[in-house]
């Protein structure tokens, strides 16, 4: 465990799981999300080469929150930053839902520290039916009962997850990476606005980075429209949509396999990236 200054007034908490000679792999959290959200991705990972980093967004975690507004913008510096302060010159980036909006803001901004990218449950401007979605969840986030809001969220898994009594056990798992605080709860608003403000939908085609696009076919948040609005804006980019059950926004809590050997196959296809 780290807590880096990536800022004047910003400190991170890090976390880097592997081997120190392992390959570099930047983890992005979703919204509202602690980096335990990968917990269960890093064994894998980890056994296959990777040096895992993962960190809390600003206000998140054990992260302070600090001044700077939060947009996907000053997300991707404070990435960067990241990256600079270890001493990693190029990584692998993998970004999850608002990971995915800064994982692009990284490769458009700093397209020298980004060596691949995978961008899962992306999208690059909200339209009409996601500004609905990002703005109901936002609005129970106000509420600050943790009931309303656990009952909201679970529109992130597949009908079939909801309709199962396997839903409150997942639940109980994802709890230690959800806000627990006034501040966390504060910072997780902010970053909703900033979902709803990201746009790099006239950008995208500037990305020069090996890029693999994950979606699923019934994810509400991240529709698979807006996955391939995105991968067909961005120059070679790979398109991987997974249909049938669970092919929600949690791909990676109802998917693991399938989706870890659709990142691991990527990852190894491009591990020269990291040289160039």
């Amino acid at each position: 465990m780290y807590m880096i200054n990536v800022s004047a007034d910003t400190v991170l908490d890090v976390h880097v799981h592997g081997d120190e000679a392992g390959w570099p792999l930047l983890l992005i959290n979703p919204t509202a999300q602690n980096q335990l959200v990968w917990t269960a991705l890093t064994p894998a990972l980890r056994d296959a080469g990777y040096r895992m980093i993962c960190y809390d967004h600003r206000g998140i975690g054990e992260s302070p929150r600090g001044r700077a507004e939060i947009s996907t913008t000053g997300l991707a510096r404070d990435a960067a930053s990241l990256l600079d302060a270890l001493g990693v010159q190029r990584a692998h980036v993998v970004g999850w839902s608002l990971g995915s909006a800064v994982a692009q803001e990284l490769a458009l901004a700093r397209p020298d520290r980004v060596g691949s990218l995978v961008l899962y449950g992306t999208w690059a401007r909200a339209d009409a039916f996601q500004r609905a979605v990002f703005t109901s969840l936002r609005h129970t986030w106000a509420t600050r009962d943790m009931n309303e809001i656990m009952t909201a969220m679970a529109v992130v898994f597949s009908p079939e997850l909801i309709n199962s009594p396997a839903l409150s056990s997942l639940i109980e798992q994802v709890l230690p990476a959800m806000p627990a605080t006034e501040l966390q709860m504060a910072t997780t608003i902010e970053q909703w606005d900033a979902d709803l403000r990201h746009d790099t939908h006239d950008r995208l085609g500037s990305i020069t980075a090996p890029t693999l696009v994950i979606a699923g076919e019934q994810d509400l948040l991240t529709p698979p429209w807006q996955a391939k609005a995105v991968a067909d804006a961005i120059p070679g980019a790979e398109l991987e949509i997974l249909d049938g059950p669970g092919s929600s926004h949690a791909l990676a809590f109802e998917r693991p396999v399938e989706f870890l050997s659709l990142v691991l196959d990527f990852l190894l296809r491009n591990k020269e990236t990291l040289h160039t």
